[in-house]
């Protein structure tokens, strides 16, 4: 297997994840900011408990990450030594908007991310720049309750022309939104989104989308204007939903699970509500304010090439007793129950990689354009041993059956792929558990869940793999 001459290798991280200093140099606070680790952190990241300040009484490790703000030159400096072509980050919107919607931007954070891609050009490394991951202004969030008041188009809007008039020139690959569609599993999370008492849940999520969907045809419409050569992609929390039986209702609660994620991605892509969701909604009695341009906007921002993560795939039944007996936790981010067919890892993400091959020409059959994997990777308990060591066969394995699976759906199967970023290609906090013992790195970061560690960098064994994988363009997975 060989991916083509100009395929981007590379790793992918998220600012509230990695860069820490959470409250330096003028960053605001942020909802990520405020979710917790620990038995809350799903309720809050739902929207279910209302939490918009930091308290005393939680772990927030996120607040540190792995102090990348400090080390940024050398990660990315380790980047380079992997041999990365490509490395996808996300602008903190609160380091360049303290408030989200500020007249003048913060000057120390315009300068950081001038300094990032600055040492990613030195290196020949690609910058792919997520504009929005899980990042909504706290500012507001008190002031509009974030992505459910249609106010929140205009402050995104000031903050992407901001970043295009900066970065435009040093930057080509954009993703408008991080895992749209995690708006409906973890709302607070996706869009600054609080219940309050008595509201219609649904009807809020679907109104929140609308305007997050009208954000993202917007931004496209204004690249094209100030970055005529910039590429604009969205990105999907994919995998594939399988029937846990063949019971043709069993097929079907999998083919409504599947179309609750492409809900977004039919819109980005090609621009316009589908049938079918337009004819959920008015089932469910959910009636979206529009304005009269909504539909034009909509049409006229369509994306160039569709991004995603893919972790695992999932399944589904329609039989109340097996989704009981069968379902992932109250922890898991998306409804789904577990594939007896699979293997887990520790912390209960089955492993799939024929579901990447799976869903990679689900998504090209569905769409035909361009994708990017953005996101792929095994979260683990590294053990670093008496010698230094950090023996993670583990996630060798892992990646190189996906990234087999990835090279027989272009090889074979003809799938249009741009890249492979793997997901926390240093260690970082986890997004889904807040911790940082769930480890994604090829790089080890010494940084532990009760706040110790001196930030030290060190080289798994998955980085000289993968430094050897990208060397031979996906030729050598040995």
């Amino acid at each position: 297997m060989e991916m083509k001459k100009d395929f981007l290798w590379g790793g992918a991280t998220a600012a509230n994840q990695c860069e820490g200093a959470y409250n330096m140099d003028g960053r605001g606070l942020s909802s990520v900011d405020v979710i917790p680790f620990g038995p809350d952190r799903m309720s809050v990241a739902r929207g279910l408990k209302k939490m918009l300040e930091c308290d005393n009484e939680y772990q927030y490790p996120a607040h540190d990450g792995i102090d990348m703000y400090h080390h940024y030159k050398e990660d990315i400096a380790l980047f380079a030594e992997m041999g990365f072509k490509c490395y996808r980050l996300s602008i903190s919107w609160t380091r360049i908007l303290p408030n989200g919607d500020d007249d003048i931007p913060n000057q120390k954070g315009i300068e950081f991310y001038h300094n990032i891609f600055d040492e990613c050009i030195k290196y020949g490394i690609e910058p792919l720049v997520t504009i929005c991951h899980f990042d909504t202004p706290i500012a507001l969030i008190k002031k509009y309750g974030g992505w459910k008041n249609r106010k929140m188009i205009d402050a995104y809007m000031k903050y992407c022309k901001v970043l295009f008039t900066q970065y435009g020139e040093k930057v080509k690959y954009w993703l408008t939104f991080n895992e749209i569609n995690m708006l409906l599993h973890m709302p607070f999370m996706g869009a600054g989104i609080v219940f309050e008492e008595g509201e219609n849940q649904e009807l809020v999520k679907y109104q929140a989308a609308h305007h997050e969907l009208v954000a993202s045809a917007k931004a496209v419409k204004l690249a094209r204007e100030l970055m005529p050569n910039a590429m604009m992609g969205c990105m999907l929390a994919a995998g594939q939903y399988y029937p846990y039986s063949c019971e043709p209702k069993d097929v079907y609660a999998a083919m409504e699970c599947d179309r609750d994620n492409y809900f977004f991605i039919d819109t980005q892509v090609r621009g316009a509500y589908p049938v079918w969701a337009k004819k959920r909604m008015e089932k469910a009695g959910i009636k979206i304010q529009m304005d009269s341009l909504d539909e034009k906007i909509l049409k006229e921002g369509c994306v160039d090439f569709i991004s995603f993560s893919y972790y695992c795939s999932r399944c589904m039944s329609a039989d109340p007793e097996i989704i009981k007996n069968h379902s992932r936790g109250g922890n898991a981010a998306i409804h789904a129950i577990n594939n007896p067919n699979l293997k887990a890892s520790e912390w209960g993400w089955q492993i799939d990689p024929l579901g990447l091959r799976i869903t990679l020409n689900t998504l090209y059959d569905r769409y035909q354009k361009p994708l990017f994997i953005v996101e792929n990777g095994l979260g683990a308990n590294d053990v670093v041993m008496e010698d230094g060591k950090i023996n993670d066969t583990y996630r060798i394995d892992y990646m190189r059956e996906h990234i087999a699976a990835m090279g027989d759906a272009v090889n074979e199967d003809g799938v249009d792929i741009l890249g492979y970023t793997s997901w926390g290609c240093i260690d970082l906090v986890s997004a889904s558990s807040g911790e940082m013992k769930k480890r994604y790195g090829m790089i080890y970061v010494n940084k532990q869940n009760d706040g110790s560690g001196d930030y030290k960098r060190s080289k798994k064994e998955s980085f000289y793999w993968y430094q050897k994988v990208i060397r031979s363009n996906g030729a050598d997975l040995d």
